[in-house]
């Protein structure tokens, strides 16, 4: 082939080889003869369906809906790696488990990969790998629709007379006067009294994650209020073995594909109806993925 043809083939595109008859069809199976033989890609794709472990208790991340339904978003995610896998979603298993037996499921192959709101973090990347992020998770405020102060600058206003609620923990006061530095912190023991104590008026508001916040306030516009303030950014991330590239390629370029590319209808679905809001728009031209 002259240098002239080599041009020509390569303007020519996929599309245009397939429409000239060039191109033959590639089964999954074909496919994924091409993985490497220990490859959970290989496996999977013999086994027809995909393993995923995750949780079950966590709205809007995996919870059973009034039918009894496994979702969330972690669990659309999983659909959408079956959709890339088996052109359909539904052929996915889902596995409970502990949050504790996120890494140590994958690692010794209890699952094909762990889709459970696992922020992404230096210290655990060496022992899984992470996919890309597919969403950031971050602390902010909710309070009540009915509050004077109900919004971040009235409590900002409010000085030390502004009072908090957060989960315990070590960085808890630190965490919110970052951004409230006069604030009165209560520290209470599980998520439940932390919310209580906004409905009794016990407290302003209270400091949770950024997803509860647009998940209770979307659902319940009439008992909660989204302060519009959130910071300390965290990146979720699937988990996949290690040493398996093959797995990790495709996993991201699904995940990519499925967020900025040509195939966004069950991530935007979800979205916006586990957070209350419309994905960004994708605009064609420079990549942003």
């Amino acid at each position: 082939m002259n240098d002239t043809s080599k041009r020509d083939f390569l303007k020519l595109g996929m599309a245009g080889l397939a429409t000239a008859g060039v191109m033959t069809a590639v089964s999954a199976e074909k496919a994924a003869a091409q993985a490497a033989s220990d490859s959970v890609l290989r496996t999977a794709l013999d086994r027809g369906k995909l393993i995923v472990g995750t949780g079950s208790t966590n709205a809007p991340w995996h919870f059973e809906n009034d039918a009894g339904e496994l979702v969330g978003m972690d669990i659309t995610m999983g659909r959408i790696l079956a959709k890339g896998l088996f052109d359909d979603p539904s052929k996915v298993e889902f596995v409970m488990q502990d949050p504790a037996q996120r890494i140590p499921n994958v690692t010794t192959n209890k699952v094909d990969i762990t889709i459970q709101f696992m922020t992404m973090t230096a210290q655990r990347s060496q022992l899984i790998n992470f996919s890309r992020p597919y969403y950031v998770e971050g602390v902010a405020l909710l309070t009540l629709p009915t509050a004077e102060n109900k919004t971040f600058d009235k409590l900002l206003a409010g000085g030390s007379a502004t009072r908090i609620s957060i989960l315990q923990n070590v960085d808890a006061e630190q965490n919110v006067h970052l951004v409230l530095p006069q604030s009165q912190v209560m520290q209470i023991d599980t998520q439940a009294n932390v919310l209580q104590a906004l409905e009794s008026k016990r407290v302003d508001a209270a400091a949770v994650d950024l997803s509860t916040v647009r998940w209770l306030a979307s659902r319940n516009p009439d008992k909660y209020f989204d302060a519009g303030k959130s910071w300390f950014s965290m990146l979720y991330g699937a988990a996949l073995r290690q040493g398996d590239l093959d797995w990790l390629t495709f996993v991201n370029t699904t995940f990519a594909t499925a967020m900025f590319g040509h195939e966004t209808a069950l991530y935007d679905a979800a979205f916006k109806d586990y957070f209350g809001l419309e994905p960004p728009a994708r605009h064609p031209g420079f990549p942003v993925i």
